[in-house]
């Protein structure tokens, strides 16, 4: 039995701990926010925090992600019912068109920005490797510098 802290509340989950972190978030928590892409950790559909951390859940163990570490997932992102700085930019910025990236790449952002508050366009290149299939990374780096500025 493993005990997961996801987005401020405890669960306790009965999976194999070699389950990816993705499964378990979305099929024994029902956090369905967080995508499945492309299962190897390439495309980022999947980011969620662990401590903070911008983590690739597709192909992060449930293992090293209970005991003690604090998830979070893209619902749990906003707070108070306050949406999060890079959603606020996200909507003003027009940056979805299918969306099924979007939730990734958000957490992706906001980990960018907790480290980096003022992140130059190469910061941006480096860090955010997510992939997005419609091609709105014009978009997305507007609204990165519009959440850095607010």
């Amino acid at each position: 039995m493993a005990n997961l802290t996801v987005n401020g509340k405890t669960h306790d989950v009965d999976a194999d701990p070699n389950t990816p972190l993705l499964w378990v978030l979305r099929e024994w928590i029902g956090m369905t926010g967080t995508k499945y892409g492309c299962g190897i950790a390439q495309c980022g559909a999947c980011t969620v925090h662990i401590d903070g951390v911008a983590t690739r859940s597709c192909v992060t163990p449930l293992s090293l992600a209970a005991a003690g570490k604090q998830i979070t997932t893209i619902e749990g992102l906003a707070q108070n019912g306050n949406l999060h700085p890079v959603q606020k930019a996200w909507l003003e910025h027009d940056v979805p068109q299918c969306g099924y990236c979007q939730s990734g790449m958000i957490m992706a952002v906001a980990a960018l920005l907790k480290d980096k508050p003022k992140p130059s366009d190469a910061d941006i290149d480096s860090a955010i490797t997510n992939i997005c299939r419609c091609g709105t990374f014009q978009q997305v780096r507007a609204a990165i510098h519009a959440a850095a500025s607010a």
